[in-house]
């Protein structure tokens, strides 16, 4: 049995996180002492580490939450659901990954578009497409040629 501070020296996380993960009801201490300490056994660990990768690869609370109860009770439920969700995870993270892509080509095309010197930056090309909110509505570098900014 290890103690809260154990446990966090053995996993890698705080006290503080193992006591977030237990108010969300993703762990659970085995035991609690007379004063109040929390123990927690070897499948409180392995749950602990479950819980630690799944947050590692980007699961959301809720999602470790659903994987958890099929992790509890696998005969009742189907590897399906388990892909569901991954798959759902996986969509939100491409999602993301193109986002940052646009606004990775947004900043390129605005570095592009600026003479980058000591110049004053009452034309500053950058601050201008800003202003202007360019990006709104348009892609990127239409955006800037229509502004006549591109180089």
């Amino acid at each position: 049995m290890l103690k809260i501070s154990e446990l966090s020296a053995k996993t890698g996380l705080t006290a503080h996180t193992l006591r977030f993960y237990e108010k969300h009801g993703l762990i659970q201490a085995s035991t609690r002492s007379e004063s109040g300490y929390r123990y927690y056994n070897a499948a409180d660990i392995r749950r602990v580490e479950f819980v630690k990768t799944a947050r590692s690869i980007g699961f959301s609370l809720e999602d470790i939450n659903q994987l958890l109860s099929i992790r509890v009770d696998k005969l009742s439920h189907s590897c399906q659901e388990v892909t569901e969700i991954t798959r759902n995870k996986l969509d939100e993270v491409n999602g993301k990954i193109n986002e940052l892509q646009s606004m990775q080509q947004t900043l390129q095309i605005l570095l592009d578009s600026c003479c980058g010197g000591p110049e004053r930056a009452i034309h500053c090309s950058i601050m201008e497409a800003l202003d202007k909110d360019l990006f709104r509505n348009q892609d990127n570098e239409s955006a800037l040629q229509a502004s006549g900014r591109v180089k």
